[in-house]
């Protein structure tokens, strides 16, 4: 039997390597994949809104009259796992947490990103537009092609699909992980992140329990729906996890998001429309991170923490979680203004909750995206019930 060295394989690899030669490499090593990084990781910004694109609007066009429908479970599907994660998250840390971090002053606490190695030189690739003017952009079309029953954009659009895809196939997915590598070669090399996991050890280890009982909660739901196991479901999207923990962007995984989705027995149709969209409006695992965090930060300070504060600010986070961007601390950066007026975090905190959520954010990230590949499961097994 032939040993096949597929692409999960080759990110643990990656991640363990990294990890390894981080220790001792001299920085300009480090500082040649920090220069790849930033190449591929601008290149993968530049691709991500024609993704979306590529895949969403020609989706809506398949899907006919049902589009409107399928928009409208997804994101209440999405909304509502998110609320359930972050309610989850406050009850768990709320009764878990005050046995492990005392009342005290908080440490200080530099941003991790400053001791990263900078790459050689970069190059600029701005994106022809942003995530959320090109789903936008991609409902318009998509719904327009429906309306007016036209084929000529249909066809085109549909080429532009076949395009993107075979850029996913034969350039990123190919490249992530020499990607993974970069990254966690230029983490373990900076050693501030290291720092910031020993003093919040406790925590990340109750946000990455709590990340692996949502999937098993949402797995279990949509393997119960469809008749399947959830855990070799659960197996299946391992690839997309990683990918994830290796990149901390749900936008950079769609590609593996998508292909594992499609292993699960999910249809082609469905998934092309909601894999790019759940990549921007469903955040679970980010929302426990930032719930989770937030709270510790707060008993540090020694403030006060009621249920019916915090409910509100659980709601309006999976509303403004939405236009968070799919790139590395796009979650927190999206939640700072909540975390000021409704939790009353001042500079130092925020400044706090950002290297932590820096610190954590592939674990989140990889939690948002594992599950989209339940959720599309569940959107599909509720639309055909709608539909029959």
């Amino acid at each position: 039997m032939k040993f096949k060295f597929g692409l999960l394989a080759k990110i643990i690899v990656a991640i363990l390597l990294a990890v390894i030669l981080g220790r001792f490499m001299p920085e300009p090593f480090v500082r040649i994949f920090a220069t790849f990084n930033g190449l591929f990781g601008n290149f993968l910004n530049f691709v991500v809104p024609l993704i979306i694109i590529a895949f969403i609007a020609p989706g809506i066009a398949q899907l006919g009259k049902g589009s409107g429908k399928l928009l409208g479970l997804a994101t209440f599907f999405a909304y509502f796992s998110t609320i359930i994660a972050g309610i989850f998250a406050f009850l768990v840390a709320r009764n878990v947490l005050p046995n492990f971090i005392s009342n005290g002053a908080m440490e200080s606490m530099k941003n991790p990103e400053e001791f990263l190695a900078q790459a050689f030189f970069k190059v600029e690739m701005p994106p022809l537009m942003g995530v959320m003017s090109a789903l936008i952009f991609a409902f318009i079309v998509g719904i327009g092609m429906t309306a007016i029953k036209g084929d000529v954009m249909k066809r085109g659009f549909e080429e532009f699909n076949v395009i993107i895809e075979k850029l996913i196939s034969f350039v990123i997915i190919p490249l992530l992980p020499f990607h993974i590598f970069g990254i966690f070669l230029n983490m373990t090399y900076g050693g501030q992140v290291a720092k910031i996991l020993s003093v919040f050890a406790i925590v990340f280890a109750l946000i990455i329990v709590m990340h692996w009982v949502i999937l098993l909660v949402q797995y279990t739901t949509a393997g119960t729906l469809n008749k399947k196991n959830p855990l070799k479901l659960l197996r299946t999207m391992l690839p997309a996890y990683f990918t994830a923990l290796g990149t901390q962007s749900s936008a950079a995984a769609i590609p593996v998001t998508l292909r594992q989705s499609q292993k699960t027995g999910a249809s082609e149709k469905v998934t092309n429309f909601t894999i790019p969209l759940f990549a921007t409006i469903h955040l679970s695992g980010s929302t426990i991170t930032i719930v989770t965090c937030s709270l510790g930060v707060m008993m540090m300070n020694g403030m006060d923490i009621g249920f019916a504060q915090y409910i509100g600010f659980i709601f309006m986070l999976g509303i403004t979680m939405v236009a968070a961007p799919g790139v590395p601390g796009g979650g927190v950066m999206a939640a700072i203004g909540l975390l000021q007026t409704m939790l009353g975090f001042d500079e130092t905190m925020v400044a706090l909750m950002i290297a932590l959520y820096l610190a954590q954010d592939s674990f989140g990230t990889a939690t948002n995206v594992t599950g989209d590949g339940a959720l599309s499961m569940i959107v599909e097994r509720f639309n055909k019930e709608t539909n029959s």
